[in-house]
This record gives structure tokens, C-alpha cells and sequence, in this order.
């Protein structure tokens, strides 16, 4: 019987380099689009998906993220007391009850691949997802980019990662996959390469923050050396993961955010206040107020 994906790993024990300083003391992954942080949107698109164990690869400098998921007894009493009831409901339900979380330290940052096989024993022989949280995406009504590499992941049993295409300059930031097409978004990966040179990419097709994957790719990452950067990457494991059984690559519904970098974390901070109830209206006029005054 085909097992169900019922675990992910977040890998968030990276220092966030290119927020300085603004993450010298605070995770990249609590950095907050509008009010809510970034592991927040990830953990809730991994609910969404089915998700009932949440594994956190933590690192130094981390305890932010197990606080905000956490139960705060005196914030809550607090609310309770001065009765704000709706504040009191957003902190109660950040996650539902039935979802557990797990954190793992990584002692030392020897790469994604490295952050991966450290949840190995929660994990277990199971298939499972992997989310990059500082890859924010928006699927709107097609839902999660997660619920959907799940169905795919559910009609063909094999690991799936979440492509898109990027400009041909910009391969050397991702790993690039050699796709065979399949079905409309859908492609079996030939072969995967990390950060190649625009000009040794075999295609524009770059994994984007989003994997559901055997656990075979376990043993392969005990076995993978440190490649680009001096890392184990979790790109190395999928290449060698081909050898033995299909990978697929999936072009998600909605849009993606790379707010590991500046610009995209500020293009995801207005495009979420665009949307959300409360703030909508006066934030669009602001903006064009803001417009008018850079004619």
C-alpha cells in the first residue's frame, strides 16, 4: 500500500547573510510578510497539503521558531484578560491541534543535503516533503503549491520537485533539471545539475523550494560529497536518486516569492497587504498616493 506524506522538514538552521543585520538575532524564516512570518505561511501551506508532523532543522540563534509555535501562557492570559478575543484565537490557531512539531538541531551548516538526512529519524522509511519557507508561494484558488506535488505525487508514486522556469542568466542560483515531457507541467527529470553556468545549463527548468522524495534519497545522502560551495547537496542525492527510480518535475500553480533575496521579500510584503482584509484599501491608496509623487 502506498504510504501517505504525513511529515515535512523544514531546513532553517541558514544564517540569513543577506538580511544583516536584521537577522543577526532573528531567523531569516521569522521575518514577517505583513503580520504573519515567513515559517508561518509554510507550515500552513504543509497543513493544507495533509501535513501532520513538522520537522524543523534548527540551528544556533534559532529559538524564535519553536517559541512561535509554541503555546504562550502568558500572552494568552494577558489577552484573555483584557478581552481581545480575536488576538486571542490568531495566537491560539497558528497550528491546528492535531499537528505535531518536531526540532532537530543541525550542529553544523554542512548544506541543504546535510540539514535533510537530519531528520532522518523522524522521518523514517516514509515519503516525505521537504519546503524551503524563505520560497513563498502564492497558489491561489489552485491551492498550495505542496497540495498540488502531492496529487502528483499520489497518481504517479514517484518523488516530485517543484520547477519553474528562470531566466537562462540566473541558472547559476538553482538547481537545473533535464526534463522529458510527460503531460502538460509535468516532466520525468533526466538529470539535475547544481548552479550550472548559463552556458553548461541543460535547460531553464530550476528546483524552487518545494520537494516531496522517497526515502531512499537518505542512504544516497550518506553516501554524497560535499560538492558546490564545499556543501552536501540535496541536488548531488536526486542526480544519484535517478539511478534507481523515477523523479518528476512539476511547474506549480500561483506565483513564487524569493524572499531570501531583498527585492522578492519586499515584492511579496506589498503584493500580500494588496490582499489582506484589513489593510487592502488604505495600502492600494497609499500606493498610488506614493505613485503620483514619483511622476
Amino acid at each position: 500500500m502506498q504510504k501517505k506524506i504525513r511529515k515535512a522538514v523544514f531546513p532553517v538552521a541558514g544564517m540569513g547573510t543577506r538580511f544583516l543585520p536584521a537577522t543577526k538575532a532573528n531567523p531569516k524564516e521569522m521575518l514577517p510578510i505583513v503580520d504573519k512570518p515567513l515559517i508561518q505561511y509554510a507550515a500552513e501551506e504543509a497543513v493544507a497539503a495533509g501535513i501532520d508532523v513538522l520537522i524543523f532543522v534548527t540551528g544556533r540563534n534559532k529559538r524564535a521558531i519553536p517559541d512561535h509555535f509554541d503555546k504562550a501562557y502568558e500572552l494568552e492570559s494577558e489577552l484573555q484578560e483584557r478581552g481581545k478575543l480575536k488576538m486571542l484565537d490568531i495566537v491560539r490557531d497558528i497550528l491546528p491541534p492535531h499537528v505535531s512539531c518536531v526540532y532537530i538541531r543541525q550542529a553544523e551548516a554542512l548544506g541543504l543535503g546535510h540539514a535533510v538526512l537530519c531528520a532522518r529519524p523522524v522521518v523514517g522509511y516514509e515519503p516525505f516533503a521537504v519546503i524551503l519557507a524563505d520560497d513563498l508561494v502564492d497558489g491561489g484558488s489552485a491551492g498550495g503549491a505542496l497540495t498540488q506535488m502531492v496529487e502528483v505525487y499520489e497518481k504517479h508514486h514517484a518523488s516530485v520537485l517543484g520547477v519553474e522556469d528562470v531566466p537562462p542568466n540566473e541558472t547559476h542560483k538553482y538547481g537545473i533539471v533535464t526534463p522529458e515531457t510527460l503531460e502538460d507541467d509535468l516532466w520525468r527529470v533526466q538529470a539535475i545539475v547544481e548552479k550550472p553556468a548559463p552556458e553548461d545549463a541543460p535547460s531553464n527548468m530550476a528546483v524552487v523550494g518545494r520537494y516531496v522524495l522517497s526515502p531512499r534519497i537518505f542512504e544516497l545522502l550518506e553516501n554524497t560529497r560535499p560538492g558546490a560551495g564545499g556543501e552536501i547537496q540535496l541536488t548531488d542525492a536526486i542526480a544519484a536518486l535517478l539511478e534507481k527510480e523515477s523523479v518528476l518535475a512539476y511547474r506549480f500553480q500561483g506565483k513564487r516569492y524569493d524572499c531570501g533575496s531583498k527585492l522578492g521579500y519586499l515584492e511579496a510584503t506589498v503584493e500580500y497587504a494588496l490582499k489582506h482584509p484589513e489593510l487592502s484599501e488604505d495600502f492600494r491608496q497609499y500606493l498610488q498616493t506614493l505613485a503620483h509623487t514619483l511622476d
